[in-house]
């Protein structure tokens, strides 16, 4: 996890629901460094020590960030769940569709959704999202994939779909605003997860049930995922890979259903925890 004010967030290892071992005197913070140079091994030892010591902080009111610093790049999967392709009236790709989000839309879990100036069709997307753990690139198999994942992460891909559908160009126009990617509480390593291909997920606006899935209905998985970017980049430790999101976003009703100021947003995944953000007006 990251503790603390925006841009001034410090590096913690979660215990339970209400308390954190602060290691911001073992690690500068989760970015690309840390991950690149084996630094989730390097915890467990001191972390378990300083539990059995008692030497945890309550999180009481402490702002959540994202549990991870601004990756080098955020990279996204369009499509990518059978049921959300059927909702849109798409054909299931043949394979993966890429497209790429500002890294600077990164924000906490608990942070405020912006609505971008001129927007009038924002929408929500419960997803997994995939934290790179070593550089990589030309990996030579799907089953090497593993070994290239720090872990896990709950997202929610913000998009504004008349930027993304219909002001020509790429979908990173409509992908791109500020406040656009929440992400956390936390990071949950690959061993703390039993199966990263059967987790149920769900968000809630207002209450109301939005989104009801699992990753089982993925086309292509975490690992088919990571092999196939790894064809044609370098992976960084610390990027982010958003891997889409299963049915029931906005434009998927009929009629459609966007987002607005004072809208709430609540949202989750098995063993990821839960997010919330409240949707504010353009700035």
């Amino acid at each position: 996890m990251r503790v603390g004010a925006a841009g001034a967030e410090k590096p913690a290892v979660r215990v339970d629901d209400s308390s954190y071992v602060d290691v911001s005197d073992l690690a500068a913070d989760f970015d690309e460094r840390f991950f690149g140079s084996g630094g989730i091994a390097r915890l467990a030892g001191p972390v378990a020590e300083r539990i059995a010591a008692g030497q945890v902080r309550q999180l009481g009111d402490e702002r959540i960030g994202a549990p991870i610093a601004r990756p080098h790049q955020i990279l996204c999967i369009g499509l990518n769940y059978s049921d959300h392709a059927a909702e849109t009236g798409q054909a299931v790709p043949a394979e993966p569709i890429l497209f790429t989000k500002s890294p600077n839309t990164l924000v906490g879990p608990y942070d405020d959704v912006r609505i971008p100036r001129g927007a009038t069709k924002t929408d929500w997307e419960v997803e997994l999202g995939i934290v790179i753990g070593t550089r990589t690139s030309y990996l030579d198999d799907v089953a090497d994939a593993a070994a290239a994942i720090a872990g896990y992460v709950l997202v929610n891909d913000v998009s504004e779909r008349a930027f993304q559908m219909e002001r020509g160009g790429q979908w990173s126009k409509g992908k791109s605003a500020e406040t656009f990617n929440p992400a956390g509480p936390w990071l949950v390593t690959p061993d703390e997860i039993p199966d990263v291909r059967e987790l149920s997920m769900w968000l809630d606006v207002n209450g109301v049930r939005r989104q009801t899935g699992s990753t089982k209905t993925m086309i292509f998985d975490p690992y088919t995922i990571v092999h196939h970017l790894s064809q044609f980049m370098v992976l960084e430790p610390g990027d982010l890979v958003n891997t889409g999101t299963p049915p029931g976003v906005g434009m998927g009703h009929k009629p459609p259903i966007w987002l607005h100021p004072g809208d709430v947003i609540e949202l989750g995944i098995d063993h990821l925890g839960v997010a919330r953000q409240r949707v504010v007006a353009p700035r």
